[in-house]
């Protein structure tokens, strides 16, 4: 039994299953170890299974690292952890040329020697902490999933996923990411306090003698098949268009944008983040056991794929006002029925402009 796609592929049953199941035994893996986030582990689940990359933001201390290292041991995958300091240089990420001697011949020959960016998961710690020119080497590794030393480009290894880290309270000394730089993150996820019983449970565990075995769920060569899996998962125009008219309303200046964007957003979101709703949207659907994506998919995504891609505008920060409340007040006025998102006048202006 199989569902038909969009594009003339099929979505089998069997792979909708494994991807669900998948889900269930790693957040099973992951309670051995991490109490709570289950909205953090699904979203990083959703980027993984969409080829993408998640920017993670949260104070010091809410089990970021080892959240994102117990996920690698999970997941059977290669895991590096680069803490970003002030002195590190491309290079310290990337791999460099070193000149070795040929011990039969006697002849110095140039050899590459790979830096911890070839794995499949990367621990960017602290990315706002080193300057623009070693961010910009490892943006260009996400975006280019290969990273050039001299002359020689240097495919990395797939499936490849990088995960960053930033503080929010502590910028004295940091080099915050540009929002064009941000751009290239999936999501951008926010870490937030445990409850009072999941801290409760944080207590009781981490002051006590602690073993876990973390066993691996799955192997790279099937998370690069699920990976194919999630995009032949069919998607509606109706869909689709849902997704702009979230997006396109974020633009300002432009014909249909809400007055309430008008006034406190300076720059809006870009066409990537209609592609990061819909197939962020096909991975939700099919870790829920879903083959088809519905306009829940693309809301309960929208403050991830969308917050650090809104700039908002002194007005706004002076009120207080913060991107998720905008994405929130723009996915409340949005309708998610067919007949009346093509019926509102507003809206054939933003699909017509």
């Amino acid at each position: 039994m199989s569902s038909q796609a969009g594009d003339g592929g099929r979505v089998e049953t069997a792979a909708i299953r494994k991807l669900e199941e998948a889900r269930e035994k790693i957040l099973g893996q992951l309670s051995q170890v991490i109490v709570g986030q289950e909205q953090v582990i699904e979203e990083l689940l959703i980027s993984l299974f969409s080829r993408g990359h998640c920017l993670l933001e949260g104070v010091p201390g809410l089990a970021k690292t080892l959240m994102i290292s117990t996920l690698s041991r999970t997941l059977n995958l290669s895991f590096s952890r680069i803490q970003f300091t002030p002195d590190l240089m491309p290079a310290d990420i990337t791999g460099t040329e070193i000149i070795e001697e040929n011990r039969s011949t006697g002849a110095r020959e140039r050899r590459f020697m790979e830096g911890p960016l070839f794995s499949n998961t990367i621990l960017a710690d602290e990315i706002n902490r080193t300057p623009p020119k070693t961010q910009a080497a490892l943006l260009e590794a996400m975006q280019e999933r290969q990273v050039t030393v001299g002359r020689v480009r240097h495919p990395l290894s797939d499936p490849f996923f990088v995960l960053a880290t930033q503080n929010p309270i502590e910028q004295e000394g940091t080099y915050p990411l540009p929002e064009a730089q941000q751009d290239r993150f999936m999501f951008k996820v926010f870490v937030d306090y445990p409850s009072f019983d999941e801290e409760f449970e944080i207590a009781r565990r981490t002051t006590a003698v602690q073993t876990d075995s973390i066993q691996p769920v799955l192997t790279a060569e099937e998370i690069l098949s699920l990976q194919r899996t999630v995009r032949e998962v069919p998607v509606t125009d109706h869909v689709i268009r849902f997704a702009l008219s979230l997006v396109r309303q974020t633009r300002v200046g432009r014909p249909g944008t809400p007055d309430f964007v008008q006034d406190m957003v300076s720059w809006g979101a870009g066409p990537r983040a209609v592609q990061f709703l819909i197939i962020g949207g096909k991975a939700r659907a099919l870790l829920h056991g879903r083959a088809h994506v519905s306009t829940d998919d693309i809301q309960a995504l929208a403050k991830p794929v969308l917050r650090h891609r809104l700039l908002v505008n002194f007005a706004a920060e002076s009120e207080g006002v913060t991107p998720d409340e905008i994405i929130q007040r723009l996915v409340a006025i949005t309708p998610t029925k067919e007949d009346e998102l093509s019926s509102d006048a507003r809206f054939k202006k933003i699909f017509a402009s």
